[in-house]
């Protein structure tokens, strides 16, 4: 049977492949197969062909023969980077935002002038990109430079993106003329104004094109032949294909180590007349200790084994023993109740910290209140990707009670949003797939979502 695409997920543990047809008349999500990653092994390819099997199995053949094959991937640390600028609530945020919402996985930020002990975390890192912004265009030039200078005497033989004053340019070519740079428009370029589309869409290149020399991708070229994007950066890109169609939305995608929030949304005009900083239209955060398995004990500490005893109606020793013996994947009736509670605390906290706020300061004049972070009060649809939230039976009741968990003062979605689930929990393949199919991809994810 001829498969027109296959798309890979290519995580730190596990490999997932998702097939798909008849992309030139109804395109259909075929099935899923999976396996673990074998980087440890040496070759990616290994768990890649295996995934491939499974799918096979699961759709009862023998053997799949496709068109293409694409990836996204966390393995081997996924995208790592660190981000270097001038203010840390001007160009370090924006050159921030660009590359949380690439789909990073951001180990260092720092603002001002580097210091030896920044330079030895970075040795130490060695991230897959460093990214070098600082000084509105035509204002200060000073520090990207010195910072571009030290970055440049390490001689890390990484690629450097810089992304700030525009004024620079032609000093951070001689800087690096012996290293791999890319020039991009400011993240910056003039006061509360944020350009971090072209650095987001030149660091996903980047990584695509340096994947292959991580730990056990050495190899993936030989498999993959279409794009591959970092796994959070996919599920960006399906969420501003949706965004397209649907307007304003939310996507969440609680997982075992992290929760990633993403959205697309303009402020409203009331907010944005208030708002003390800019915020970019499409935001993504990851919220590093909120996971349902590998960071399960952070939730619970948060919540409180009392509360999480009252709320299950079991005793204290009952929700010892359910942290005790904790699983990837709930098994019981009791162990599902219990992720379940846990997925909603991961849900709300990261939702919360995703969203912005109104705060009061009294002055002589009275009070004023002023907004600070991501309005999300315009959003219309909340919807939840991953394993947690694809999966569990009450997710739908989870992701309604974020706007309910609102106490006044936060900029969440309203109590009228519409829930959606990527019930095939396919969004970050078809992020990738609408590289090259957007309006396939797009059918795909409605259909997956069951708006058609």
């Amino acid at each position: 049977m001829k498969i027109d695409i296959l798309v890979a997920e290519i995580g730190s543990t596990t490999t997932v492949v998702n097939g798909f047809s008849n992309l030139d008349t109804n395109p259909k999500f075929m099935g899923q197969g999976q396996s673990a990653t074998t980087v440890l092994e040496g070759d990616v390819n290994i768990g890649l062909k295996s995934a491939i099997e499974d799918f096979a199995k699961n759709i009862s053949l023998e053997s799949i023969d496709y068109k293409e094959l694409l990836a996204t991937s966390s393995a081997a640390g996924g995208l790592r980077m660190t981000v270097h600028g001038l203010v840390y609530d001007m160009t370090v945020k924006a050159a921030k935002e660009a590359a949380l919402g690439a789909g990073a996985n951001i180990k260092l930020i720092t603002a001002g002038k580097l210091r030896k002990s920044d330079l030895r975390k970075i040795v130490e890192i060695t991230p897959n990109i460093i990214l070098i912004a600082g000084g509105v265009d035509y204002g200060e030039r000073d520090t990207a430079l010195y910072n571009a200078e030290h970055i440049a005497a390490l001689n890390l033989k990484i690629p450097v993106i810089y992304a700030g004053n525009i004024e620079n340019q032609e000093e951070i070519k001689d800087i690096f003329k012996d290293s791999e740079l890319y020039l991009v428009d400011n993240v910056y370029p003039k006061i509360d104004e944020l350009n971090v589309e072209p650095t987001r869409r030149v660091i996903q290149d980047v990584f695509e094109k340096h994947i292959i020399y991580a730990p056990g991708m050495e190899n993936v070229r030989e498999m993959v032949t279409g794009p591959i994007m970092p796994t959070p950066g996919a599920v960006m890109n399906a969420s501003e294909l949706l965004y397209g169609d649907l307007g304003d939305l939310l996507t969440i995608d609680v997982g075992g180590a992290t929760t990633d929030v993403h959205s697309v949304t303009e402020d409203s005009d009331e907010i944005s007349r208030i708002l003390l900083s800019p915020e970019p239209k499409a935001k993504r955060t990851v919220e590093g200790d909120l996971g349902v398995y590998v960071n399960m004990k952070n939730i619970v500490e948060m919540a409180g084994k009392e509360k999480l005893a009252e709320e299950l109606e079991i005793s204290i020793e009952e929700v010892k023993s359910l942290i005790n013996n904790h699983k990837p994947i709930p098994e019981t009736e009791l162990e599902k109740k219990f992720v379940e509670k846990l997925t909603l605390y991961a849900t709300i906290t990261a939702s919360k910290r995703h969203g912005g706020r109104l705060k009061s300061i009294f002055g002589p004049s009275g009070k004023k209140t002023f907004a600070e972070g991501k309005d999300l009060s315009q959003v219309k649809y909340i919807i939840g990707t991953g394993g947690a939230l694809t999966r569990l039976l009450n997710r739908e009741s989870i992701l309604k009670k974020i706007p309910q968990s609102n106490k006044g003062n936060n900029l969440l979605p309203n109590d009228d949003v519409e829930i959606l689930i990527d019930h095939h929990y396919i969004m970050a393949s078809l992020g990738v797939m609408a590289k090259r199919y957007p309006e396939e991809a797009l059918q795909l994810l409605k259909k997956s979502l069951k708006l058609s």
